[in-house]
């Protein structure tokens, strides 16, 4: 059985590509919001590891990951995002509350070693 995936971003695109490069090796569930993101990980509680972009319209994602880790905190989170660090993922990062940030564009290869890794934790 697939380890379930869940990858949030407000770009109709970055959903499509992420769902072609990974759903091979994940059984991908992706969102266009937080909370659409919420709504998933409440009807798939088996979800593993949630990945969000960072900046998506009405919350971000350090905003989505606080929420969810509340509700979820047994699953492992982390940030996309197309911009430099910023303090609040390093904050993330430093307090636990996400293992890793990626940088866009996604290199398939990297972050699968990274989501590999945290799977066997």
């Amino acid at each position: 059985m697939k380890t379930k995936i869940l990858y949030l971003d407000d770009e109709h695109i970055n959903l499509k590509l992420f769902e072609i490069n990974f759903k091979r090796k994940y059984e991908v569930f992706t969102a266009p919001d937080a909370n659409q993101g919420l709504v998933v990980l409440d009807s798939h509680a088996d979800i593993a590891l949630v990945i969000s972009d960072m900046k998506m319209p009405g919350m971000n994602g350090i905003e989505f990951i606080t929420i969810a880790k509340t509700r979820y905190p047994a699953k492992k989170y982390y940030i996309l995002t197309g911009f430099d660090i910023t303090n609040d993922i390093q904050n993330a990062i430093d307090t636990g509350l996400i293992l890793h940030y990626f940088s866009k564009p996604i290199k398939v290869s990297d972050m699968e070693i990274v989501l590999d890794k945290a799977l066997k934790m």
